[in-house]
């Protein structure tokens, strides 16, 4: 009897030793987690589009008529001025041509002063009355037959002279030289491309706006055209010299909601070349904006979430409408300037648990993300 009763008394003593243990144990193990809390502050964002850079003229190089390639008077690469001789044709059949109207005008321009002659002679003999007047009329429409035909010469001679002149290739403004597919002696068509001539000292940059993103920037105070801008390089290395919003289309595009803007750049070292690629980067001012931590947040049926804690230590998901994403953070609506949110850890929390916190300051957070 006294052995069970001893028995009893130890295993209730364990008992109770190993449940205030236990607790002990929980109490000991509860995870400790950083949290912040919501803060307003007037900031500017950036945000990038991609845009593609083209020359404020580009042009294709073409002949106005068929010919053999008689002279290239520049290299590919080489800065060109307007009017320069770049390339010329062959011309020998066209000189010929011209010499051949050129006699024919002559041979027009003596009948005429024949005709001319005859007319006067004519003329004498009718007012004597030794012919009738419709002799003067028949010599006189000769006269008036040569002149058309004096015109009609003289027309095909500027005819000539101009295509002569076709054969002088030369640039139409002051660029660079791209390349040169046909060498000398090669036979080109009318409208080949001989070559392409770019005017790269100012780029156009065309990028993309949304019709929302459209109406955030021309609805604030200062009017999207004129508007300056950044460019980043295709290996996201910034572009020293500003740029300006120049001009918008007049329709946004039905397929992608978009419409095409267009900013330009001062391109004095010749970095940019059309068909290059890059990304406009237009920055705003943004009034009272409530600011928390990406990492604080998380998705559930594409609706975004925070952990809110509670006075007592106790985990509640909270709805949270994002109204712009920064660098590393949120611009939201639905949270209040006291709500403690969890920092990090949040992978590791769920629900209705209770947890041990430590604050820290948005301000030290912002910080740190410098």
């Amino acid at each position: 009897m006294n052995k069970l009763f001893m028995h009893i008394t130890v295993f209730m003593c364990l008992s109770v030793f190993s449940c205030t243990t236990k607790k002990e144990v929980e109490s000991d193990e509860r995870v400790s987690y950083l949290v912040t809390a919501p803060i307003v502050i007037d900031t500017v964002f950036a945000k990038e589009y991609i845009a593609e850079i083209q020359s404020i003229q580009n042009v294709e190089i073409r002949p106005r008529l068929k010919g053999v390639i008689e002279k290239i008077l520049v290299d590919e690469g080489q800065e060109v001025l307007a009017g320069q001789l770049i390339m010329s044709l062959n011309k020998q059949e066209l000189q010929v041509a011209l010499l051949k109207a050129n006699a024919q005008l002559k041979s027009a321009i003596a009948e005429k002063k024949s005709i001319q002659i005859e007319v006067e002679n004519t003329r004498k003999l009718v007012d004597n009355n030794v012919i009738s007047s419709s002799e003067l009329v028949i010599v006189e429409s000769k006269l008036d037959a040569i002149k058309a035909k004096i015109d009609e010469v003289k027309a095909d001679i500027s005819g000539v002279e101009l295509q002569v002149g076709f054969t002088q290739i030369r640039a139409p403004f002051t660029g660079i030289i791209n390349r040169i597919p046909f060498k000398v002696g090669a036979t080109v068509d009318e409208g080949t491309v001989l070559t392409k001539l770019s005017n790269n000292k100012e780029v156009f940059a065309y990028f993309n706006l949304s019709e929302l993103e459209h109406l955030a920037l021309t609805s604030a105070k200062d009017n999207i055209k004129g508007k300056k801008v950044k460019l980043l390089l295709a290996n996201d290395e910034p572009y020293g010299p500003m740029g300006s919003i120049e001009t918008t289309e007049t329709e946004f595009d039905q397929h992608t909601g978009n419409i095409a803007i267009r900013a330009k750049f001062i391109n004095s070292s010749q970095l940019l070349k059309h068909g290059s690629s890059g990304k406009v980067v237009i920055e705003q001012n943004l009034q009272q904006a409530m600011i928390i931590p990406q990492k604080s947040t998380f998705e559930v049926q594409d609706k975004t979430f925070v952990y809110v804690v509670t006075a007592k230590g106790k985990v509640q998901s909270m709805p949270v409408k994002p109204i712009l994403r920064l660098n590393h953070l949120y611009v939201v609506a639905g949270l209040s300037l006291q709500d403690q949110i969890v920092y990090e850890g949040i992978q590791n929390v769920k629900e209705g648990d209770i947890i041990s916190v430590k604050f820290t300051s948005m301000k030290a957070i912002l910080a740190g993300l410098k």
